[in-house]
């Protein structure tokens, strides 16, 4: 990815609650800390309605206020046929204006949320038990 160099001038106050969340989320490079920061911060401005939570490895778009990552109601309105009526029966407990967000984060960043489930497609069970043996139990 090619990048461009800015000089930033950060208030210490300011400076002080970046490092705190940047260390938090256990990254060690302020730039690249940062730079999450920002994308996070445009991406929630772009599609109201969505935050990012703390995964395993990694940060993950939700539905503000649902518990729902956007992949889980992406998932649920593909399989019902990308329906909208079938995606409302499926979260009753969630507001149409967050499954709306949900989808907006959707349309304005597919590649996102759809590069995940082809990762997780990559490791089947005979995959990892070819490139990763010492996964299995003893004696299976």
């Amino acid at each position: 990815m090619s990048s461009i160099q800015h000089s930033l001038r950060i208030p210490k106050k300011l400076d002080r609650e970046i490092s705190r969340e940047i260390q938090f989320r256990g990254e060690r490079d302020w730039s690249k800390g940062e730079i999450s920061l920002m994308e996070e911060a445009l991406r929630s401005s772009r599609v109201p309605g969505i935050v990012f939570v703390q995964g395993r490895n990694e940060r993950r778009p939700a539905v503000a206020f649902s518990g729902l990552e956007v992949r889980e109601v992406v998932a649920t309105w593909k399989e019902s046929g990308e329906t909208w009526d079938e995606l409302i029966k499926a979260y009753p407990e969630v507001s149409e204006n967050q499954l709306r967000a949900a989808r907006a984060y959707y349309s304005t960043y597919p590649e996102e949320i759809d590069e995940r489930p082809a990762r997780e497609a990559y490791w089947t069970p005979e995959r990892v038990a070819e490139e990763r043996p010492f996964t299995r139990r003893p004696g299976a």
